[in-house]
């Protein structure tokens, strides 16, 4: 099964290359996103709403979507496998295709470009809600650049590196818990009232597992700077200078690189559902930001991804090797 499995990797990476997520197919991460908001609902009526009950409720929902998010991709594989290895093969492939969103991201970030080169800010400002939590419906032309090159950048790892790396350990299940971990932190971990308690295991887990794949994905991205033109020398001393410089410990990983590799300062104060966050800010600005920075974050995600997948899909390989002898 290990071979058919790197196989599946391989293949699900290149098929997020070519086609990114097909509209029409129901996504496994919009499933895990309705079990996490009827769970939601349950579990606070069920465990009330002081704050051990709301710590409570968060930590059992995260156990459960945790359990469900990898029992049912492990009974479909299974049940391929038993089949015929090819099907497994297949459909651990499609899996792989939509555990991974780096066209998508290069996609909704692109649309955010062409927004602003078409100078309707209004446009711009709608798009990039599409991709960033924070409110948007007062940032100027700078500010939603600034915005899209960051989830660029953090998501370069959260939504391809640590997809990526998690598949090239454990097949989609794991790929899968992966998603998983991180969709609960999407809609859970805030800061807020609401999610403060509720979301503190979310929150707590995800950085967990960002831990490592984080400070991989940032390394790769110095590397490619280099490779893509880019001030590599500057994004390694941004990494060095700033990478903490976030209240997680692994967004300002990617972040810091690719401020430093683009030359631009980004982050500081944001607004979240109307209430106003101060953050430090990352990088220094050599120069003001523009449009175009948002397909130079592009060129270092597509980089960052293609070296990752060689160096980890290599290990795989030769792990399989060492296996098989």
């Amino acid at each position: 099964m290990y071979g058919y499995t790197t196989i599946a990797v391989a293949a699900g990476i290149v098929l997020d290359f070519l086609v990114g997520d097909p509209r029409k197919i129901p996504h496994p991460v919009c499933m895990i996103g309705r079990l996490i908001s009827g769970l939601e609902k349950w579990l606070r009526a069920c465990f009330g709403e002081t704050a051990r009950g709301k710590r409570l409720a968060g930590t059992l929902l995260w156990i459960i979507v945790f359990f469900v998010s990898g029992a049912v991709p492990a009974v479909i594989l299974y049940a391929a496998w038993c089949v015929h290895p090819w099907l497994y093969t297949v459909l651990a492939a499609l899996m792989c295709c939509q555990i991974m969103a780096t066209k998508s991201l290069k996609d909704e970030s692109m649309k955010v470009y062409h927004a602003l080169n078409e100078r309707d800010l209004v446009k711009a400002r709608y798009q990039v809600s599409m991709i960033v939590g924070r409110d948007t419906d007062r940032l100027d032309a700078d500010g939603v650049a600034r915005a899209a090159v960051e989830t660029v950048a953090e998501n370069t790892s959260d939504g391809s590196v640590a997809p990526l790396f998690y598949m090239m350990l454990g097949g989609p299940v794991l790929g899968f818990l992966y998603k998983a971990v991180n969709t609960m932190d999407s809609m859970l971990g805030y800061k807020n009232e609401t999610y403060l308690d509720f979301g503190r295991t979310a929150a707590k887990m995800d950085d967990v597992w960002n831990l490592i794949p984080s400070r991989l994905a940032a390394i790769f991205m110095t590397l490619v700077s280099f490779l893509a033109g880019l001030d590599g020398k500057n994004a390694w001393k941004i990494f060095l200078r700033d990478r903490k410089k976030s209240p997680s410990p692994n967004s300002a990983q990617t972040e810091s690189v690719c401020a430093g590799a683009l030359g631009i300062r980004i982050l500081g104060d944001t607004v979240y559902f109307g209430v106003l966050h101060h953050k430090e800010t990352v990088g220094d600005a050599r120069r003001a930001i523009e449009a175009q920075d948002i397909r130079r974050a592009n060129r270092l995600l597509y980089g960052t991804v293609i070296l990752a997948a060689a160096v980890l899909g290599g290990v795989r390989i030769l792990v399989g090797i060492w296996i098989c002898y």
